[in-house]
């Protein structure tokens, strides 16, 4: 069982695919799925893959296990190209361990309705929504998620019951303006110069020190082959955080307000393209006493973490957002994981990912009292 979670964790590493565009990952476990006994769902419009296994037919409370499929667009090693570095890798071969310890326990089917959720596009943070428009989790009343997590979180060998994300918004904007002549910058307004104010802004809210927040460029494009051209026009991106979504609010509002105050200095035209956004956690203690136990049950009781508080997000919260009755959480998996989630040459302790797989698949069993 290890070594085929580890092959196939190798193989969905090799092939990775960015958000929405997971099309052979979604092939390849439908067909491990389908090979597994699951009556499988595809949709005709989006990537992402759904597997149902046991009895669906009686008054069993449904236990969704979801797992992220995208990867991130980055450079390694000098080529720019999609990049598992954020874990979604091995969250997929961990829940598809699972799916296969219970194919193993046949005698468990009739007691078990586990929804096997292979969302896309989770980066984007607008997978989750998919799903939800999808009907995915309309019959789910247990969700449980996995994410592999950084060293200086928590450490191999060790397990949290719960991630408590904060809240991210990512914009993309466009300034747009006319060009001039390097030798006549009192033509045009430098779109670079512009950027820079905007960073030089940003860096100003001051807002409550006592909940972690932030907000960055993470990209700005400008320019072109010419050197003797001042760009009157570009495209940026921001990455926005906060520890929850009352504080997020106020960071989207003074975001705007610079927006505003750049128009009217500059008298340009800056226009917010897109907006992607994840919601801070909705935790459910009934979920987290679950995954406590189960991982100690796993790893041991000492081994069990508290709640870990981390500025990052993830998509899956917007399941328990959209669909309050849920009873949800994410269990973080320590694993030596380094030098970081989304660094380019991330890695982590592989024999990390038998203990993700063992906590879940006891997390479902617990679910149903089931003690085996």
């Amino acid at each position: 069982m290890e070594q085929r979670v580890l092959e196939t964790f190798k193989y969905l590493h090799k092939h990775a695919e960015l958000s929405w565009e997971e099309t052979e990952t979604t092939k390849y476990i439908k067909d491990l799925l389908e090979k597994s006994g699951c009556q499988v769902t595809t949709f005709d419009d989006c990537t992402g893959v759904i597997g149902e296994l046991g009895n669906f037919n009686g008054d069993l409370p449904v236990v969704g296990i979801r797992a992220d499929m995208d990867a991130l667009w980055q450079e390694v090693n000098g080529t720019f190209q999609a990049n598992h570095s954020c874990g979604h890798d091995a969250h997929m071969s961990m829940v598809l361990g699972v799916l296969w310890k219970l194919e193993q326990e046949p005698e468990l089917l009739d007691q078990i309705a586990v929804k096997f959720i292979f969302q896309p596009a989770e980066e984007k943070g607008s997978g989750a929504i998919k799903m939800v428009e999808k009907n995915v989790v309309d019959d789910v009343d247990y969700l449980y998620g996995v994410h592999l997590r950084p060293d200086q979180e928590t450490k191999m060998g060790r397990a949290t019951p719960v991630i408590v994300h904060g809240a991210t918004k990512m914009y993309d904007v466009v300034i747009k303006g006319e060009d001039a002549h390097g030798a006549r910058p009192h033509l045009n307004h430098n779109a670079i110069e512009i950027g820079a104010q905007i960073v030089n802004m940003i860096n100003q809210i001051h807002l409550d020190p006592r909940v972690p927040h932030s907000a960055k460029m993470t990209n700005f494009q400008a320019g072109g082959k010419s050197k003797n051209i001042i760009p009157g026009s570009a495209t940026f991106a921001l990455d926005l955080r906060a520890q929850n979504n009352e504080l997020m609010d106020g960071l989207e509002k003074q975001v705007g307000g610079i927006f505003d105050s750049v128009r009217n200095l500059y008298d340009v035209d800056l226009a917010v393209t897109n907006v992607d956004g994840m919601g801070a956690a909705k935790t459910n203690e009934e979920a987290i006493s679950i995954m406590g136990e189960a991982i100690a049950d796993v790893l041991g009781e000492s081994y069990v973490d508290e709640p870990l508080v981390t500025p990052g997000g993830d998509d899956f919260h917007f399941y328990t957002i959209e669909k309050p009755s849920l009873k949800a959480t994410m269990l973080g998996l320590g694993c030596d994981l380094k030098p970081g989630l989304h660094h380019p040459q991330m890695t982590f302790n592989q024999d990390a990912l038998k203990n993700g797989v063992e906590i879940l698949y006891r997390a479902v069993l617990n679910t149903y009292g089931l003690n085996k």
